[in-house]
């Protein structure tokens, strides 16, 4: 296994880290889940960096990259569907969208063809990033309780739409765009289904 790989396993084993910070209650431990989340997400770009600049890439590059991502914002979504701090539509959808394109991939791999991550699914994978720690920092209260990490910064915001909201919805309407795009861009794969 090369470097690049290992760092993208490193992003994998994080996040047991992660849902042991965010669902363990002790002092600032959302701080610390935002830290170790924000650190595994940046592991997407060092090892897309060193896979490229050092010719690393490989097919299970290919593969292991976006299902680590996956990994990782289907389960801050699902840590924070669970404390009640955003709605559960938008993690499902979300969810839904990352199934849909591992099975699509999954029927690419069996006709010998191994699908990257298009532009568009990086800046979604981006967006979901940015998200999640918007809803960290500012919380989420239209669907649930304002929490003591974000309650100071949603006095300068409001309540009623707040930054963690607004991040969310954009992100899962981008997701769904992204999706879209994918499914439209690789029907050929689907067409003897």
């Amino acid at each position: 296994m090369n470097l690049a790989n290992k760092i993208t396993m490193t992003r994998i084993l994080m996040i047991p880290l992660f849902m042991v910070a965010y669902l363990w209650n002790f002092p600032y431990n959302e701080l610390v889940a935002c830290i170790i989340f924000a650190i595994a997400a940046l592991t997407d770009g060092v090892d897309g960096y060193v896979a490229r600049n050092y010719q690393m890439v490989t097919d299970f590059g290919k593969f292991i990259d976006p299902l680590a991502d996956k990994l990782l914002i289907a389960t801050a979504l699902i840590c924070f569907v669970e404390a009640g701090e955003i709605a559960g539509y938008m993690a499902v959808i979300i969810i839904a969208r990352e199934f849909i394109v591992t099975g699509l991939r999954t029927v690419a791999m069996s006709k010998g063809v191994v699908i990257a991550a298009s532009m568009t699914g990086k800046i979604k994978t981006c967006i979901q990033i940015a998200a999640v720690i918007c809803v960290f920092l500012f919380g989420y209260p239209e669907a649930g309780e304002v929490t003591a990490t974000s309650g100071m910064l949603l006095e300068a915001f409001g309540n009623k739409y707040s930054p963690g909201y607004i991040a969310m919805f954009i992100a899962t309407l981008f997701t769904v765009y992204s999706g879209i795009e994918y499914l439209v861009k690789n029907r050929k794969l689907l067409e003897d289904y």
